[in-house]
């Protein structure tokens, strides 16, 4: 069986063009959609994360700033930096990188956040909405597997889904857009995680497999039936003395195990990670037209 490779970059360009007149409407009465990203400490990661966000940004004709605060910032430096944001009309929207350092509360730092600026989806009123089946702003990585499978024609009505990762940004989320009745929707929706006994046993039974653990290459071809649709959303750093870097990046899927068997997979690196940065800009837009009561992107 031929494995079709779903990269993200192609549908990514597809979302912003879509977005392109969208931008240009707004500029025309005033409004340059802007992104604030609260970065604290010096997480190499989230550093490089940021400053690939506000290339996007700029690339798109959008604002983007970055609020950098030492890894010593108090939470009441922060929370007050978030309400100083919320109440700033050139803001749309707001995003606080993950992971904060271990002496702040994230969960409360991330819901100071306006609902009308979360932009990551994350405050529990937008989750709420999600759940409920009018979603607002919708996690930027679940959003993202949702137009990869729309724009590869992937069916997932009366589909079975099943999900590995239970996180509120990916794992949850996700089920709850698959499991309600939307266009790319409408499916049976299993989740697996930690306390799952024999993985395998579900995966198995499954037309398609979002695998979001961060365990390198955790999924083979013997835990699949033939002509599965695999989303990877791992991305992890493995040991690879051939290369200069001394690593290489990995998914959840082992690739290799799984071409000839799947029908059709999302490569690491090429396939998500595109897709989230792409529905970021796509929130803050989508704010940004909330905000002046003008048509939304969809």
């Amino acid at each position: 069986m031929e494995t079709k490779l779903l990269k993200g970059k192609p549908v990514s360009i597809h979302i912003k063009s879509r977005l392109s007149k969208k931008i240009s409407n707004l500029k025309e009465d005033g409004v340059i959609p802007g992104l604030a990203a609260v970065l604290v400490g010096d997480d190499p990661a989230s550093h490089v994360y940021v400053r690939s966000k506000s290339k996007v940004f700029e690339s798109n004709n959008c604002f983007s700033k970055t609020y950098k605060m030492p890894k010593d910032s108090s939470e009441t430096q922060i929370l007050n930096l978030i309400d100083k944001l919320n109440n700033d009309s050139k803001i749309h929207g707001i995003l606080v990188q993950l992971p904060l350092p271990n002496h702040l509360d994230s969960k409360k730092i991330l819901n100071k956040v306006s609902p009308g600026k979360d932009v990551d989806g994350f405050h529990p009123m937008n989750l709420g909405s999600l759940f409920e089946g009018n979603p607002n702003f919708i996690p930027c990585t679940p959003n993202g597997i949702i137009q990869i499978l729309d724009y590869y024609d992937i069916e997932t009505s009366g589909k079975h889904v099943v999900v590995i990762g239970r996180s509120n940004i990916v794992g949850k989320p996700m089920f709850g857009l698959l499991a309600q009745k939307f266009k790319i929707g409408n499916a049976t929706v299993t989740m697996c995680h930690t306390g799952t006994k024999d993985i395998s046993t579900f995966t198995k039974q499954a037309d398609i497999v979002i695998a979001a653990v961060g365990v390198p290459e955790m999924l083979t071809s013997d835990m699949i039936k033939d002509g599965a649709c695999l989303i990877d959303v791992g991305i992890n750093r493995v040991d690879d003395p051939n290369s200069e870097k001394g690593y290489k990046l990995v998914g959840d899927i082992d690739i290799k195990s799984v071409t000839g068997k799947a029908s059709s997979v999302t490569p690491v690196p090429g396939g998500v990670g595109p897709m989230t940065i792409t529905m970021l800009l796509y929130n803050t837009v989508l704010a940004a037209q909330l905000t002046r009561k003008t048509n939304p992107i969809i």
